[in-house]
């Protein structure tokens, strides 16, 4: 869409390569791309319906959480589980899945952490998350037209690891309305204070940031203002703009200067956002329903809006224009 309205980016890309320009996008490997009124819808129907195939729950009942707010020890004495490739091979394609549905992405993050030793309450875990994609199987990424301008939200989830207290930072950065960067880590340290742990995302944000603002500019995108980041740590946001070096810092020292820097040069502004508007909460930890429905709507990620012809979606070109024009006319099926 952003292509489309620069038409010397598009001059000076066939000058470089050899290409063509194809038609409007309705398919990318395993993603189904929509036309919408207000814009585009990306999802993902049937490679979620084949991933619970291949669980062998594909009629299993929906379930209305993707995973238990409070996480349990016990696993470290779970007996193995007996089919280690099997849940090697459907975390691995949940991973995927996260492109259009980046609300499973902590989900999936705890998943993984446990791919090389996997035990029956792994399995079980995953199970409950698959339940939750059957009751989710039409959700996508919504995408529509608004002010180029760049903002993220930054927290983690600091000793939030029963097993080993380690840390898990997230962050989510929004072109406009829309999400096109996120992620979710789990680090390999402790962190002994939870500014700190909040520290250290802010520079992960920025380095993000900082990369999608060069990216933008390669495209010919203006940049009008700098990118806003959101943090719900005072602390951290006193520290990123304190000119004065504190001793208790020293842990983070690197990651005091790179901020700093980007600061003053207002590259970035960091402002406060309360803990309830955080946005990249749902990267971090496990929430309530109410909480993960509301932030779910945050990052776009919401129910088709279009009708869907079964599991087998719509792929021909024909198919999606008549979907398309009886979409426009408000029609109920297609």
């Amino acid at each position: 869409m952003i292509l489309l309205k620069f038409p010397l980016f598009i001059k000076h890309m066939h000058s470089a390569f050899s290409m063509k320009e194809l038609e409007s996008l309705f398919y990318f490997p395993e993603i189904a791309v929509h036309h919408i009124v207000l814009g585009l819808f990306l999802s993902q129907y049937k490679y979620a319906s084949d991933i619970l195939a291949k669980a062998g729950m594909l009629n299993c009942k929906a379930y209305n959480s993707s995973m238990a707010t409070k996480s349990s020890s016990s696993s470290e004495t779970s007996v193995a589980f007996s089919q280690p490739s099997l849940y090697c091979s459907i975390v691995g394609a949940l991973q995927y899945l996260t492109l259009t549905q980046p609300d499973l992405s902590y989900a999936v993050n705890c998943a993984c952490q446990f791919m090389h030793a996997s035990t029956v309450t792994h399995f079980n875990v995953v199970k409950q998350l698959l339940r939750y994609l059957q009751g989710t199987l039409s959700y996508g990424l919504v995408f529509t037209p608004g002010p180029l301008t760049l903002h993220a939200y930054s927290d983690s989830n600091w000793a939030g690891s029963v097993l080993d207290r380690k840390y898990t930072t997230g962050y989510c950065v929004f072109l406009g309305p829309n999400l096109i960067s996120w992620a979710t880590k789990k680090q390999c340290t402790v962190s002994r204070s939870s500014t700190q742990a909040k520290y250290c995302t802010l520079a992960h944000t920025i380095s993000e940031l900082t990369w999608l603002r060069m990216l933008l500019r390669e495209i010919h995108v203006p940049s009008i203002s700098p990118p806003l980041l959101w943090c719900d740590n005072l602390s951290a946001i006193s520290l990123a703009s304190n000119p004065v070096f504190h001793a208790r810092s020293k842990l983070i020292d690197v990651d005091y200067h790179f901020i700093r820097d980007q600061v003053m040069a207002k590259q970035v502004v960091v402002k406060h956002v309360s803990s309830s508007d955080q946005v990249a909460d749902i990267l971090t930890k496990p929430l309530p329903d109410a909480r993960f429905s509301f932030l779910q709507d945050k990052l776009m990620v919401r129910p088709s809006p279009i009708c869907l012809r079964g599991p087998d979606e719509i792929h021909t070109k024909t198919d999606q224009i008549k979907l398309i024009e009886h979409c426009n006319k408000g029609e109920e099926e297609v």
